[in-house]
């Protein structure tokens, strides 16, 4: 049996957080942008060296940036009070995931076996 909506609303749950909590949240955002902008970079710097997969590895990369940036937004969106806008940011919050998950896949698709290239060449 299924309770009411007005049962479950009198229910008081009160949550408190703990004072490391944005520290915690905040450094890890941050390392977390800065480790996706420098494997972005190396990615697009590479890509010339080693084919057309490791530029769909850093156009990921990239995605990952954007979902990061996607977070700040939220918290402006929540500071700023506009319900809407915090809405449409948490309705798209995993765009950039499955944008980088399918660049991933496509890298994948287009990576070759760097051991069959000599073996194949060489003919005895």
């Amino acid at each position: 049996m299924l309770a009411s909506p007005t049962v479950l609303a009198q229910d008081v749950f009160t949550v408190h957080q703990p004072s490391y909590f944005l520290w915690v949240f905040g450094l890890l955002l941050i390392a977390g942008a800065v480790g996706w902008l420098v494997a972005t970079v190396i990615g697009f710097a590479r890509a010339r060296a080693f084919g057309a997969s490791t530029r769909w590895f850093a156009a990921a990369s990239a995605c990952m940036i954007l979902y990061h940036a996607h977070w700040l937004a939220l918290a402006f969106g929540i500071a700023s009070g506009s319900e809407g806008a915090m809405f449409l940011i948490l309705a798209l919050l995993n765009l950039f995931i499955v944008l980088g998950a399918v660049c991933t896949i496509i890298g994948f698709a287009r990576l070759k076996n760097s051991a069959e290239s000599p073996a194949s060449a060489e003919v005895s």
